[in-house]
């Protein structure tokens, strides 16, 4: 929808001189999701793949586990009082016999890339609504070297960073190394959300024979996402919270932090990364 950026009027110091110019930069607007006409969320996000991001969104919910389950998703029409599409409305209609989610989930909240639930019970609520467990998928082996290299990969394909300079990035990479799918957005989380959610309207989960490669931190909310995607690998190129490492051990999930040139640090599920293929070992 050409809303991916847009322009402001800049004022540049540069090595002593002051000059005025246009500046590009990364749009936000909020997108709120509605469950069979119902609001149930709002995010601040990138315009784009808002199909995807909403599809994506519910199954990190536990809502969807296939494209079956989904009937339609639309933009709502008249969303503001004069009846003006906003396109930043979009309603997710459930296939018949698809159970609608407790009214608990109905909680209307404005996510941030921040936001995440705390303690031992958002541990079990992952465990026990997780459709993919990770204990059943197939053996996934990745080589550290097939790690290091995916930072400068994801990079290489972040067209409206380059632009902006103010995106996050998420990608899935096959165990061989193969880049499968890249998506970029103002919350990392939401980057996640776009994949999963292309992966779901292609009928392609669970995405138990992928690598989740994100541009910042891991957070619980990363780590619940890539759990309930059913992806055995999760990497950052930065820290993970203590409660990601702790999901990630409960739940079986390879989790890698630091993932800096040839250097990263395993904090679980080490038995898919392949510890004999690293020189001087």
């Amino acid at each position: 929808m050409g809303r991916v950026t847009e322009r402001r009027r800049t004022i540049r110091i540069r090595g002593g001189a002051v000059s005025t110019r246009p500046d590009t930069l990364v749009a936000e607007e909020p997108l709120e999701i509605r469950l069979n006409g119902k609001p149930l969320a709002i995010t601040m996000r990138t315009p784009g793949d808002d199909f995807a991001l909403a599809a994506g969104f519910l199954v990190s919910e536990g809502v969807l586990a296939s494209a079956s389950d989904v009937t339609s998703i639309v933009y709502c029409a008249g969303a503001k009082d004069d009846g003006t599409n906003t396109y930043n409305v979009v309603d997710v209609r459930l296939a018949p016999g698809v159970e609608v989610p407790d009214i608990s989930l109905e909680r209307n909240v404005y996510t941030t890339s921040s936001c995440g639930l705390c303690g031992k019970a958002s541990l079990d609520a992952v465990r026990t609504t997780a459709r993919f467990p990770l204990s059943g998928t197939a053996p996934v082996r990745v080589t550290p070297a097939l790690l290091a290299d995916m930072p400068d990969r994801l990079r290489a394909g972040q067209r409206v960073f380059d632009r902006t300079g103010g995106l996050h990035a998420a990608a899935l990479f096959s165990p061989e190394g193969e880049l499968l799918d890249i998506r970029e957005d103002v919350g990392r989380h939401n980057a996640v959300d776009k994949l999963v959610g292309r992966a779901l309207r292609e009928d392609l989960l669970p995405l138990d024979r992928a690598v989740l490669l994100v541009s910042g931190r891991a957070s619980f909310e990363l780590a619940q996402k890539a759990v309930m995607a059913g992806i055995p690998v999760l990497a950052a190129v930065s820290a993970p919270s203590s409660l990601a490492v702790d999901l990630a051990a409960e739940t079986g999930l390879t989790l890698v932090g630091f993932l800096r040139g040839r250097d990263m640090n395993v904090y679980a599920g080490e038995h898919r990364i392949d510890l004999d293929a690293v020189p001087g070992r």
